[in-house]
């Protein structure tokens, strides 16, 4: 795939908003493992190969383990990942796609039990931003940066 647009130099002012609500995310009680294993979740559904790579990078920067991240496809399956993380794993899963789920109250209630009120918000706020990093980066199929490891 050739990439389309380079959405980071012509619009920076629109990545540079998108931006802000990762920083404000990144200040949230949302512990940034599980940030990671959201964003990285959210993407291998959504099939974002650059946001895939990205977020496989971060969380083994900051210390995730290979096992983990391999098995994150199919988490529900393994007892590699605590209730909080099932939960919110869960709930990206049920929003990122609303079109079929039409977010059950079961995945609702499940997830409420592990966060409450603003992280519940902070959280819904994570996988939806995530989407739409998603959509940018395949809609304008930005490629994953090669890396010297």
């Amino acid at each position: 795939m050739n990439p389309r647009l380079s959405y980071w130099t012509i619009a920076p002012e629109a990545v540079n908003r998108m931006m802000s609500i990762n920083s404000y995310l990144a200040a949230s009680a949302i512990e940034p493992s599980l940030r990671h294993l959201i964003g990285l979740r959210v993407s291998q559904i959504n099939g974002c190969a650059y946001c895939v790579d990205l977020h496989t990078h971060e969380a083994l920067r900051d210390g995730e383990t290979l096992q983990r991240i391999s098995c994150l496809v199919v988490w529900a399956e393994t007892p590699l990942f605590t209730e909080r993380e099932r939960s919110a794993l869960a709930w990206a899963e049920t929003l990122t796609n609303i079109t079929q789920t039409h977010a059950p109250d079961d995945v609702y209630e499940f997830v409420s039990r592990q966060f409450e009120g603003r992280e519940l918000i902070d959280l819904t706020l994570m996988i939806a931003s995530m989407n739409a990093w998603n959509r940018m980066a395949i809609g304008f199929r930005r490629q994953p940066d090669k890396r010297k490891e």
